[in-house]
């Protein structure tokens, strides 16, 4: 039973913020436009805000293990490589992009950084983080890149190149690497100045940080729209099982067999791994030329079925001891 009850405090209070979230938009009190005005917010300040305090307050001293990082790579672009020729004969071209990314692409950043927290506390965050740094410019890359392989519009490489570079969680990833340095700077020249010294200004960045995920979590369940088109359902179908069951099975799975990662490990595969897709999937899809439309069902779904997906395996790695 306890065993249950652990998984349960893990996963409850991101669901029910996101149930939460669509009650207020059914009240009539955060309209689906205000909504995504606020999520334009998170994305573009709060998400990176949070991250760029995470990578900066990594323990100088902590050994951070290199092999947890290369298995997620490595898996990751596994998946993506073995999966390319079944979508490629399964749907047709401008839903290729889209589908891809359902196997690589999770919601890490909104979903999957809370969830290590829940699991693990700090350990769980600085891993979660670290694990970011280096995955979010390659769900973005490999986004672009499918993308645009399927796009019936000419590529122009340029554009592309541009929108990774100023994508916001990689600026938010790389303004905390900057500062992360200067920190480290500062320690080998015996200067005792920290960001944290300028207080009204941490203060406020700390803030920013902390309403990141909740306003997050309640924008996503106020965009919920349970449409479901009898065309996709196909389409939906296997988009969810890639995420929610094959992503999965597959990379915490294979970490178990291994028999080579600690609890924090795991609470990072389970971000990786167990969450839904990404929420900037639709706008990139439809930016891009993809089909945007089943982009957002299996937003949706994806979402929902997580929900099983995460309480899964948090409930089965408690199980065999892992938590």
């Amino acid at each position: 039973m306890s065993d249950f009850l652990f998984s349960v405090n893990a996963i409850a209070p991101i669901v029910l913020t996101v149930v939460i979230g669509y009650l207020i938009k059914r009240a009539g009190l955060l309209p689906k436009a205000t909504a995504a005005q606020l999520n334009k917010v998170v994305f573009r300040v709060l998400l990176p805000v949070m991250l760029m305090l995470n990578i900066y307050k990594i323990e100088l001293g902590m050994k951070i293990e290199i092999s947890y990082i290369l298995y997620g790579v490595s898996l990751l672009l596994a998946l993506f490589a073995l999966l390319l020729y079944p979508v490629c004969r399964l749907v047709k071209r401008s839903q290729r992009g889209v589908l891809l990314q359902c196997i690589f692409r999770s919601n890490y950043a909104l979903i999957g950084i809370p969830i290590a927290i829940a699991l693990c506390g700090d350990r769980g965050a600085i891993y979660a983080t670290v694990m970011g740094a280096v995955m979010i410019p390659i769900f973005n890359i490999l986004a672009v890149f499918c993308l645009a392989i399927f796009s019936d519009k000419r590529a122009d490489y340029k554009s592309v190149l541009l929108g990774i570079v100023k994508n916001p969680l990689i600026i938010g990833v790389a303004a905390g690497g900057l500062l992360l340095l200067i920190r480290m700077l500062f320690v080998r020249l015996g200067i005792f100045f920290r960001l944290s010294d300028i207080t009204p200004v941490y203060k406020v960045l700390s803030d920013l940080s902390a309403v990141s995920t909740p306003l997050a979590l309640l924008c996503l369940g106020a965009n919920f729209e349970f449409s479901a088109i009898a065309s996709l359902k196909k389409q939906i179908i296997l988009g969810v099982t890639l995420r929610n069951v094959l992503a999965p099975i597959i990379g915490i799975g294979l970490a178990l067999l291994l028999g080579c990662f600690t609890d924090a490990h795991f609470s990072v595969f389970i971000a990786l791994f167990a969450t839904p897709l990404a929420v900037s999937t639709v706008p990139m899809a439809q930016e891009m030329d993809g089909d945007h439309e089943l982009a957002g069902q299996i937003l949706v779904f994806s979402t929902i079925f997580s929900a099983l997906s995460i309480f899964l395996s948090t409930y089965i790695l408690r199980l065999v001891g892992i938590f």
